[in-house]
């Protein structure tokens, strides 16, 4: 057992390399990960000194803020008039998802196969699918957006590329965190999004959320995807 390496089985699945994210960032933490094959995560502050990152071999890999807001912040007036559905045929959210989610930090590891990064986020969504974490958006019977939350986390929102970019972007999101206010009951809800999507960033800032500091995330590989 390792003290600092901690396995991500849910990322492990998708590649052909173990995957860890470590516990801690020091030394001992990163020295371990030295001798070990995998795929690994280290998330730090980012006013750390990277220096020991670069030392044993870890590389950039994105930054993710934390947009939150309290329930009496919220500008809950700009939400759409968007109905959610729990029923819904799930390769239709997979299909929205498969084509939306082409940002996210495993597809801006250069060492790491596009075709892997799109399989870690596809079986993610089925995981959430699987687990009832999602709603879906529906317009005269068609899945056009879905969000997923989990208690006071917001996970993920997707809009159809058919509806994208027509100003849609703030109210759905209005309306999926009305949604998750009422579901939940919580006085605050909680997201994560890298400063890569300022419009995602902005839609957020203009419904009440406010930032707290973000962690930089760092890799590092030993071994092969291939």
């Amino acid at each position: 057992m390792s003290k600092y390496l901690e396995p991500t089985p849910w990322d492990s699945r998708n590649f052909p390399l173990a995957t860890y994210q470590l516990t801690e960032y020091n030394e001992d933490a990163l020295r371990e990960s030295a001798d070990v094959e995998g795929h690994f995560t280290v998330k730090v502050d980012p006013l750390a000194d990277k220096a020991l990152l670069h030392k044993y071999g870890f590389y950039y890999a994105d930054t993710l803020m934390e947009p939150y807001c309290y329930r009496d912040k919220f500008l809950k007036e700009r939400a759409g008039d968007v109905s959610f559905h729990e029923n819904y045929n799930a390769d239709d959210i997979l299909a929205i998802a498969e084509e939306a989610f082409q940002g996210g930090r495993y597809h801006r590891d250069f060492q790491v196969p596009n075709e892997m990064a799109d399989l870690r986020y596809r079986n993610w969504v089925k995981d959430l699918i699987e687990q009832k974490l999602i709603l879906a958006y529906k317009q005269e019977g068609r899945v056009e957006g879905f969000f997923a939350y989990q208690e006071e986390n917001i996970l993920l929102l997707a809009m159809h590329k058919d509806i994208r970019g027509q100003g849609f972007a703030s109210p759905f999101a209005a309306a999926c965190v009305k949604e998750q206010f009422e579901r939940t009951g919580k006085e605050q809800l909680i997201t994560s999004i890298s400063p890569s999507n300022p419009a995602s960033l902005n839609v957020f800032i203009g419904l009440g959320f406010r930032l707290r500091a973000g962690k930089d995330i760092y890799h590092k590989v030993n071994g092969s995807f291939y």
